[in-house]
C-alpha cells in the first residue's frame, strides 16, 4: 500500500530515478559495444563433406533408426510393423517421405492387417517403441 506522503505529494515520488531496463535477449544496446567480428559465433571448423561431420550424422541416424533392421518386427501406438527394407541414401528417402530434409527412411508393413501394403515411415526410434522380434543375423 502506498504511503501517505506519496499520496499528497506525487511529485516527490515521482522525482526517483528510473529502474534500469533490461535489454532483450541477443539485442544490443547503445551502452553495449557489438562483438568483435560481428558474429556471435565463430565460424564453423568443419565443412559437411568432413569425415568428422559425416561420422556425427551416421551417428544420429542410427539412433534414430534404433533396432529397426530388415526383417525386426517392432511395435508402437500405431500398430505392429515389420521393416522390409531399410533405405540411408538421403535422396531415395526424401522421394519416398516427400521431405526436403530426410536422411533416412524405412518401408514397412503392418503385420496386424492381412490386406496391408508396404509403405515408407521417417518415425524416429522412441521410448514408446518396443522390439517384438530382432532382425535375422
Amino acid at each position: 500500500m502506498p504511503s501517505m506522503t506519496a499520496l499528497i505529494f506525487p511529485a516527490e515520488a515521482a522525482s526517483q530515478p528510473p529502474l534500469p531496463k533490461r535489454p532483450l535477449p541477443h539485442e544490443r544496446t547503445p551502452d553495449q559495444p557489438a562483438p568483435a567480428g560481428g558474429r556471435p559465433h565463430p565460424p564453423m571448423a568443419h565443412t559437411p563433406g568432413d569425415p568428422m561431420v559425416l561420422e556425427a550424422l551416421r551417428r544420429v541416424v542410427d539412433g534414430q533408426i534404433g533396432p529397426r533392421h530388415v526383417g525386426a518386427i517392432y511395435q508402437n501406438v500405431d500398430g505392429a510393423f515389420e521393416v522390409l527394407s531399410v533405405i540411408r541414401d538421403p535422396e531415395r528417402a526424401r522421394g519416398l517421405l516427400r521431405r526436403r530434409c530426410a536422411q533416412w527412411a524405412l518401408v514397412v508393413k503392418d503385420v496386424l492387417r492381412p490386406d496391408a501394403e508396404p509403405f515408407p515411415v521417417g518415425s524416429a526410434w522412441t521410448t514408446s517403441d518396443y522390439l517384438v522380434r530382432e532382425a535375422a543375423g
